[in-house]
């Protein structure tokens, strides 16, 4: 007499899902090909492009945050980028 394994319902389920997730994972990285480097550098792809956005989202920092600036330097507070 063989004896049979018993697998929960939902493991072939989950080993599936777990296959499409660890799958689009894997997709979302690329190689950008010399000729689309203009488009990605294109003003529209900027997050900096609207002032007015730019300071709105500074002021609603300072007001939580109470702080000012500092959104354009990296590093730590001694200057030694």
């Amino acid at each position: 007499m063989k004896t049979r394994l018993h697998l929960p319902p939902l493991l072939p389920t989950i080993a599936i899902l777990g296959t499409i997730a660890a799958a689009s994972c894997g997709t979302g990285c690329t190689a950008v090909q010399p000729w689309e480097r203009g488009t990605l550098s294109d003003y529209t792809m900027r997050q900096d492009r609207d002032p007015l956005t730019d300071t709105l989202k500074e002021h609603v920092y300072f007001t939580r945050e109470a702080a000012a600036g500092g959104r354009g330097v990296g590093g730590g507070g001694c200057g030694c980028n």
